[in-house]
Parts: structure tokens; C-alpha cells; sequence
């Protein structure tokens, strides 16, 4: 049996009624109000409040605060007039029975209303927004879809040109050749005709002397061959993969780092189920790659990170293919999966040698540069000053490494 409240006040202007509840120590969580045109009701375990209002009052402006053990409460009125009482004077219980069973209906029909209004309102944001991520994909595929149409139409024209050029050179070698046979063929009739010219002369001489045809043997021209083309035959070395001499290399580091770089071109996933309907081309991760770096250079990041995505499913030993991709993301502002991607490509930079100097610096610059922009100035000062040891002459190297020291120094002696 609840605790009925009477030492409650209230006090009136001519639009509003504002009553005070006293709490008796109950916390604020624990005060549960029902208000509606005609009923109040302030419940707060073991106590309760009931007014049973003698005027109407418009029960969607009520407020009530609860501050300083007390509940007010505002009820604005329907029509502007002062009120003589606040509540009814009659001690019917019925008539207040019925009241109040009014009152709760009322209340859990409009509990209901809102509750259907919230679900047919989540429900259309759920839609909407399926819809624009449905059409967000299909005008994504249908970008993809372009590329690749656009893309196929370059390489066969390529491929047609380099056809029509092998051709147009096949036909210009086999004039050539032919023209060759016939200059070879000229240059041997001519000693031919010529030898013919002097046996004849030689005949005429021998009969007139009679004497001397028998003593004197007879000469005969060699037929030589053509004199030999003179040609320039080239002559190339090996070439070292690292600019330093060998005597400065560390030789087993550099094999190393020779080694896995052939393991991670050799080690294609080209194979996977759902890659198998992917042209020649898209399964060459430098051919991915170098498509990345256009669409990069462009602006176009998401279409860069596809597809160094799918180089990365193919070729996932590649260095440059997880630090490219970091850069897109720094771009995205995707600053963890640029962290990630970098600390990716660092880990698949080993040994360190002089050849991956450069790809090193970069990946650190672009952890680096993650790890400030999450305000994290200190991870980022590391990475800065290992790329600025891998180039030390960089002079915008330079400067933002000195800049983190300056934000760094900043937030050290604004903490003193």
C-alpha cells in the first residue's frame, strides 16, 4: 500500500500551473511521472503523488525536473484563467477510479503511437539506406565495368598496331633479302662472262702460233664469293642489382634480400576460385600495381585500393604493393589500416641493403605521418627520424621531422 503525499505546493500564473513534490530522500532515476490532460501522478517506492487537476491542461508541453529533492512540475493550461483549486473537490471514487483508468489508456496508446512511429522511422532509415549503398555499389561496379571496357579497347589497339608494324617489317626484311640474292647473283655472272671472253682470245693466239699452244697451260680465273657483310657485334656484362662495388656489399645480406623478392613473385595465389575469371593481365601484380599507381596519380584512392587489393590477394610478398596502399589510406584518412599497411611493407623490407633504402624511408614516412595525425607525435617522431637517417639530404625530410620535435617540446612544457 503506497504512502499517499499531501505535503505537496503549487502555485499558478494565468497560462501555467507549477507544483512541487517533496521526494523524501528518493533518487532521481527511481521517480516515475504520468501526466495527461485531467490526471497527475508523481510514484516514487513506498510514496505517491495524485492529482486528480480540476481544469484541462495540454499534456504534451508538461515538463518536469528533479533537482534538490524536490519534482516540479509545469503543466501549461488550455485557456488563460486562475484556477481556485487545483484538484477536483469531490470525493467520489468512482468518478476518480474511472479518471485514472482514462488516463492510463491514454497513456499506453500514445506509448504504443510512439513506439510504432519509432520502428516505421528506423525501419525507412534502414531502407534509405540500403538503397544508396546498393546504388553506391552499382555505380561503383559500373565505373570498374568502364575501366575495364576501356582498358580492353587499349590493348587490342595496341596489340593491332604492333601486328600491322611486325608485318610492315617482315615484308621491308623480305624486299631487302630478295634484293641481296639478286646483287649476289649479278657479281657472279660478271667474272663468269669475263672468263669466257679471255679463253677465247687466248684460243685465237695459240692457233696463230702454233707452236706455243702445247707448252703453255692454261690460266684460269677463281671464281671468289661475295666480300662478307662488316657488322658491329655488341658485347654486355652482367649488371649488379646494387649500385655499390662489390668489395663494399655485404654479400649475404644482398642475396637475401635477392632471394625473397624472387619467392614473392613466384608466389601467386593466380589459382583461387574466384579469381579464375580474371584476364592474363589482371593476374600480373605489376600490371595491378602499375594500375593502382595511375589511378593514384589521378585521385582516384578507392579505385586504387581495389586494385592494389587484388595484386595483394595474388602477391602478397610485395613491399611496394602494402606501401602504396598505406598512402591511399592516409588519403581516406583510414590512418589504423595505413599504420597497419606500412608496418606490413617494413616487415617485408628485410634485410635492410642499399636497394630497398628508398622504399624503407617511404614506408616510415607514411607510418610516420599516420601515427600524427592520431596525435600519437612521439611513434611518429621514431619513423620520421628513421627515414631521415636512410636520407639525410632530404630538406622536406628535414623540416617535418623538426616541426614534431617543435609539437613535441610544445606539449612537454605545457604539461609543467
Amino acid at each position: 500500500m503506497p504512502l499517499i503525499v499531501t505535503d505537496y505546493s503549487w502555485t499558478q500564473t494565468d497560462s501555467t500551473v507549477f507544483i512541487s513534490v517533496p521526494l523524501k530522500g528518493a533518487r532521481a532515476e527511481r521517480v516515475d511521472f504520468l501526466s495527461t490532460e485531467e490526471y497527475l501522478k508523481v510514484h516514487y517506492p513506498p510514496y505517491l503523488f495524485e492529482a486528480f487537476l480540476s481544469e484541462p491542461v495540454d499534456e504534451d508541453r508538461s515538463t518536469a525536473k528533479v533537482g534538490n529533492g524536490v519534482a516540479v512540475i509545469t503543466l501549461p493550461k488550455c485557456s488563460n484563467a486562475f484556477w481556485e483549486h487545483l484538484v477536483i473537490t469531490t470525493y467520489d471514487k468512482e468518478k476518480k477510479k474511472e479518471v485514472r483508468e482514462r488516463a492510463l489508456l491514454k497513456y499506453q496508446e500514445r506509448l504504443c503511437s510512439e513506439s510504432r512511429s519509432k520502428a516505421e522511422k528506423q525501419q525507412a532509415e534502414k531502407k534509405y539506406a540500403l538503397e544508396t549503398m546498393m546504388k553506391l555499389e552499382k555505380e561503383e561496379r559500373d565505373i570498374i565495368l568502364k575501366r575495364k571496357e576501356d582498358e580492353r579497347e587499349k590493348t587490342t589497339a595496341e596489340l593491332a598496331a604492333w601486328q600491322l608494324r611486325q608485318r610492315e617489317t617482315a615484308v621491308g626484311e623480305a624486299k631487302l633479302k630478295l634484293q641481296d640474292q639478286r646483287d649476289r647473283q649479278n657479281k657472279l655472272k660478271a667474272p663468269t662472262e669475263k672468263q669466257e671472253k679471255g679463253c677465247s682470245d687466248e684460243a685465237k693466239v695459240k692457233l696463230d702460233e702454233r707452236g706455243n699452244s702445247e707448252a703453255k697451260s692454261q690460266k684460269t680465273t677463281a671464281l671468289l664469293p661475295a666480300p662478307r657483310r662488316s657488322a658491329n657485334i655488341q658485347v654486355r656484362f652482367t649488371p649488379r642489382v646494387f649500385p655499390t662495388a662489390l668489395r663494399e656489399s655485404r654479400v649475404p645480406e644482398e642475396e637475401e634480400w635477392l632471394q625473397k623478392q624472387a619467392e614473392a613473385r613466384r608466389a601467386g595465389n593466380a589459382d583461387v576460385e574466384e579469381l579464375k575469371d580474371l584476364r592474363e593481365e589482371e593476374r600480373n601484380p605489376e600490371w595491378l600495381k602499375d594500375k593502382g599507381d595511375k589511378c593514384f596519380a589521378s585521385g582516384d584512392f578507392l579505385g586504387a585500393v581495389n586494385a592494389y587489393n587484388l595484386a595483394i590477394r595474388l602477391h602478397s610478398k610485395i613491399p611496394a604493393l602494402h606501401s602504396n596502399r598505406a598512402a591511399c589510406h592516409l588519403k581516406l584518412k583510414n590512418l589504423h589500416k595505413a599504420i597497419e599497411d606500412a608496418s606490413q611493407a617494413l616487415d617485408l623490407l628485410t634485410p635492410a641493403v642499399p636497394a630497398n633504402a628508398a622504399a624503407r624511408a617511404r614506408a616510415s614516412v607514411r607510418r610516420g605521418s599516420a601515427f600524427c595525425q592520431l596525435q600519437l607525435y612521439a611513434e611518429g617522431l621514431q619513423d620520421y627520424q628513421a627515414a631521415l637517417k636512410l636520407d639525410p639530404h632530404n630538406a622536406a625530410l628535414q623540416a617535418d621531422t623538426q616541426t614534431i620535435r617543435d609539437i613535441l617540446q610544445g606539449s612537454a612544457i605545457g604539461t609543467h
